[in-house]
């Protein structure tokens, strides 16, 4: 039989078949093969409930650990936790790399936001990236209808709220912002998609911190798309915008047309791949 595996839970699977869920176990097969499978993956299972065979992935992600998804809503809070550009551009830049859409929603914007928030909100708009506001529910359904959706973002930030808003019925737990850690508490334990009228979308744990695992440099680079536009102006054509001289891209930046947080970032991010698997502590 054919399915979908739509919730992960240790090392139990839940595949959806023709409407009827079934609670499976993966072959050890795969164990040795050291693949894992994943929410998201079209499988076959037997009788027996044992899932035989995992189907071609268009995409995956690590964290979380999902596949086959055709968009990724970003949640990002304005205030606890606050708001972090770097963060934000981390998951977009990430998300680009694995060939899925990101859509960015911003929550808690009652407890705060500033005109430097809606200035960024307005340069993502810009550069083609779709932005809603977490009120904007029948505006988010439409852009998600008929699709594999996931919510991913930083702990805390009303990934499980905003799923509560499309669908009530859901009633998800979630959870106050730690005061002693001044982050969110993990309320989804686990990964799991919810059929919501004509979409599959799934809640997941959130994370505080990602990395490049698998990426180059250049990729980094290639996945910031407003530099597209430019690149081929500069003198290099291999040019990271960076230490070059003649950049067309750093001129931009000093001409608003690329917005200078966002660009800050980027730098920050080609410095975290140089010093990656670099020991600062280590011992001579």
């Amino acid at each position: 039989m054919k399915g979908k595996i739509v919730k992960v839970i240790s090392n139990d699977y839940t595949v959806l078949v023709d409407g009827e869920k079934h609670i499976c176990k993966a072959r050890g097969v795969f164990r040795n093969k050291k693949i894992t499978p994943l929410a998201g993956d079209n499988v076959e299972i037997d009788e027996n409930n044992i899932i035989t065979a995992i189907y071609k992935r268009k995409n995956k992600l690590d964290r979380p650990p999902v596949s086959n998804i055709d968009i990724a809503i970003i949640v990002v809070s304005t205030k606890d936790p606050d708001f972090s550009s770097l963060l934000l551009n981390k998951m977009i830049n990430i998300i680009e790399f694995n060939n899925i859409t990101p859509l960015i929603v911003v929550s808690k914007t009652d407890l705060y936001i500033d005109d430097t928030i809606r200035n960024i909100i307005s340069y993502y708009k810009r550069i083609g990236y779709t932005v809603l506001y977490n009120y904007e529910i029948n505006e988010l359904k439409e852009a998600i209808k008929d699709k594999y959706v996931i919510l991913t973002g930083q702990t805390g930030s009303g990934k499980s709220s905003l799923l509560n808003s499309i669908d009530p019925n859901l009633n998800l737990k979630t959870d106050e912002i730690s005061k002693a850690l001044g982050r969110g508490k993990h309320t989804t334990r686990a990964i799991e998609f919810y059929e919501i009228e004509d979409l599959m979308i799934a809640d997941t744990p959130g994370f505080s911190s990602l990395d490049f695992k698998n990426m180059t440099k250049e990729d980094i680079r290639d996945n910031f798309i407003e530099f597209e536009k430019y690149r081929n102006y500069c003198k290099y054509s291999d040019c990271m915008h960076i230490k070059e001289d003649d950049c067309y891209i750093k001129q931009m930046v000093k001409d608003n047309e690329i917005n200078e947080q966002r660009y800050n970032d980027y730098v920050e991010f080609i410095k975290e791949k140089e010093n990656e698997g670099i020991s600062f502590n280590s011992k001579k």
